[in-house]
């Protein structure tokens, strides 16, 4: 069995902070959410992995190398634009060759991971299998309907009047069949190549199509409020350990992370929270549910239920929260000005100004 990783999107959503990163590579409690996804992966036994990489493909590629560290072996398979999921499985074909595969979305984060699945996959080998989960707005999602029974009926790509709640989460599961399927799909309104309608191809010629609606975790990782989410469910796990530097000034409540060459001076991080190594924590109080990155610096400064990625200084800022920072940005407070009155008045006005 084999793994295909889709990393070629945009990240619109995730702007600007996708402007200069893949979407793939933000980190949750300091480590990319990619990263979740390939550990989930090698822990299921499958090691032949396929990345489908796009416009950011140097940065996944300087990131997961060859997928040594993971315990993969890793294929780059380059796509010119993102034209669907479908489109992924159609340009990755010889890489897939006739093997079964998960095909994992690299943005998605599943809590528990993915080795249940794969093994009930290889046990029962229908055609194909889907994740769904009850969502509130499934406009948004790819939803399928299922019958009494549970057996899939149908699926759909954001419809405008969903016939369920259940939308598809970014994990499928595949035999060969699904070749045939995406080589014989049009695109969709969206112009793409839609996976659910590969999928919808296999039930029209009464294929095997199964589905498991799961109860754990899982996020879309593709805006701010969602990779807040995710970073406080991680976080909500942490083992605490200080291995930088903090001084008898300062204090450590609750579940921390220090990593080692970071120092902490004069101040109160409260877990549960992760500070990257480098990182220096001067005059200022961290608050639950916050993960520094590496290299940066916050002084003088309050931040709670936030991201803040490498290289980034905030200093000087009474309160930040629920934000995500990018690589090497600069917070300050604004300068100060004097209150002033700019006027510009007719003949004979009269005016009033509180002093």
């Amino acid at each position: 069995m084999k793994a295909l990783v889709l990393c070629g999107g945009a990240g619109s959503r995730l702007r600007p902070i996708t402007h200069t990163s893949a979407k793939q590579l933000v980190p949750v409690a300091n480590k990319p959410v990619l990263f979740y996804g390939l550990e989930s992966i090698a822990a299921a036994g499958v090691t032949e992995t396929g990345i489908v990489v796009g416009d950011t493909a140097q940065e996944i590629r300087r990131a997961v190398g060859d997928g040594s560290a993971f315990g993969l072996e890793v294929t780059y398979l380059p796509q010119d634009a993102p034209l669907g999921l479908a489109h992924a499985v159609l340009i990755a074909r010889d890489f897939l060759g006739d093997d079964d595969f998960v095909m994992y979305l690299g943005d998605n984060f599943i809590v528990g991971g993915i080795s249940g699945l794969v093994d009930d996959f290889r046990t029962e080998r229908p055609d194909a299998r889907i994740l769904l989960t009850h969502v509130p707005e499934p406009t948004a999602f790819g939803v399928a309907e299922l019958d009494d029974t549970g057996r899939v009926v149908s699926l759909e790509e954001k419809p405008q009047v969903p016939r369920s709640d259940l939308a598809l989460v970014g994990v499928y599961l595949f035999t060969p069949a699904v070749h045939e399927a995406v080589r014989s799909i049009q695109p969709s309104r969206r112009g793409e190549l839609e996976i659910t309608d590969a999928i919808q191809w296999l039930l029209d010629q009464g294929r095997d199509v199964r589905a498991t609606t799961i109860s754990g975790y899982w996020k879309d990782t593709g805006n701010v409020t969602d990779m807040l989410e995710v970073n406080r469910t991680v976080l909500e796990t942490l083992e605490p350990r200080v291995e930088g530097d903090v001084d008898a000034s300062s204090e450590i409540i609750g579940r921390v992370r220090i990593e080692a060459g970071a120092k902490v001076f004069r101040s109160r991080v409260v877990g549960p929270a992760v500070i990257g190594a480098g990182t220096v924590i001067a005059d200022s109080c961290i608050g639950p549910f916050s993960s520094i990155a590496e290299d940066c610096r916050i002084e003088g400064s309050e931040i709670e239920y936030s991201i803040v990625l490498r290289r980034a200084t905030v200093a000087g800022v009474s309160r930040i929260e629920e934000s995500l920072i990018g690589h090497s940005v600069e917070v300050t407070p604004a300068p100060s000005t004097p209150a002033v009155h700019r006027l510009v008045l007719g003949d004979h006005s009269r005016v009033q100004i509180a002093s």
